[in-house]
């Protein structure tokens, strides 16, 4: 059954800085920031959280709803994802404004500094959640433009369809009260370690204190430490899966998060969702771009 992925669709242009933000950046003079990273290497990729989601969700065998929003330079886009076999009647374009556009820098301990327009995602507000589409199972509302993920949450909620809450880098948009009418709303809550910080800090609620509720879990990402799983209080930790190669992290949240979707359709117990996430995200951080990982689903023992 389908899975509706609310999010962005955009064009990630990567770079990298063949050193460490750190030795950069000096922490007392933060107040007047002046820096320049050289990155030699530059390549542009389809991107954006939902198209990442739905391109690793519809690999596994799944059948992702892409709900998003393309500019006036978007036509390729769609042309590719319409070549992956994805729905995208919920997809918009937008012929007065460009697609989303991000640029990320990546250093040589992968953390990333990201810089992101967002273009024609500025709309996707306008486009509701369908209503006449019983077949819908579950869905998840990832980051976009602020005023859609706040009313595709509440839309999502009245037409009684359950979603993984995965605010990502937008969460530093929203205050307090608002991140608390989003968890009220959903049934999962997704975050890494930073973003659980943030949501325990602007709740006002420890994550152990926010799983003790009406959600059926909270999945906190560690990178390559694994995940924390938090069911009523209790705290599960789920290890990381080895990867090949470290290549690229642009795009590994997206990747656990379509696992993640893929076992909860499935009902598998959460912490099964998560290690297949894990093993996901290791077969993507081995790859560049958020689009070109493979998915062997006989060597994941999907078939």
């Amino acid at each position: 059954m389908p899975a509706l992925i609310c999010g962005s669709l955009a064009f990630d242009t990567i770079t990298n800085f063949h050193g460490r933000f750190a030795q950069q950046i000096l922490p007392e003079q933060v107040h007047i920031l002046n820096v320049s990273f050289l990155v030699p290497t530059l390549r542009r990729e389809y991107g954006g959280c939902a198209g990442n989601i739905a391109y690793t969700h519809k690999a596994l065998g799944a059948e992702p709803i892409v709900m998003a929003t393309l500019g006036s330079d978007g036509q390729d886009y769609r042309a590719r994802l319409q070549g992956l076999g994805l729905d995208l009647s919920c997809v918009r374009s937008i012929e007065h404004n460009y697609t989303a556009q991000a640029i990320i820098i990546t250093d040589e301990s992968n953390n990333q500094i990201t810089a992101f327009h967002p273009g024609a995602m500025g709309e996707a507000h306008l486009t509701p959640v369908p209503t006449d589409r019983s077949d819908i199972r579950l869905g998840i509302i990832a980051p976009d433009g602020r005023d859609a993920m706040m009313v595709h949450a509440q839309q999502m909620q009245a037409a009684g369809i359950p979603f993984i809450f995965d605010p990502g880098q937008g969460l530093p948009m929203f205050n307090g009260d608002e991140l608390k009418a989003f968890v009220q709303q959903a049934t999962w809550v997704a975050v890494n370690d930073y973003e659980a910080r943030m949501l325990a800090e602007r709740t006002g609620q420890s994550i152990e204190a926010l799983s003790r509720s009406h959600l059926r879990g909270i999945v906190v990402t560690l990178g390559a430490d694994g995940c924390e799983v938090w069911v009523q209080g209790t705290r599960t930790h789920v290890p990381g899966h080895q990867a090949q190669a470290v290549v690229d992290p642009t795009g590994c949240g997206d990747a656990f998060r379509a696992a993640l979707l893929y076992g909860l359709e499935r009902d598998w117990p959460l912490q099964r969702c998560v290690e297949l996430g894990n093993r996901i995200g290791a077969i993507k951080i081995a790859h560049r771009g958020g689009q070109n990982h493979p998915v062997d689903r006989v060597a994941l023992g999907l078939n």
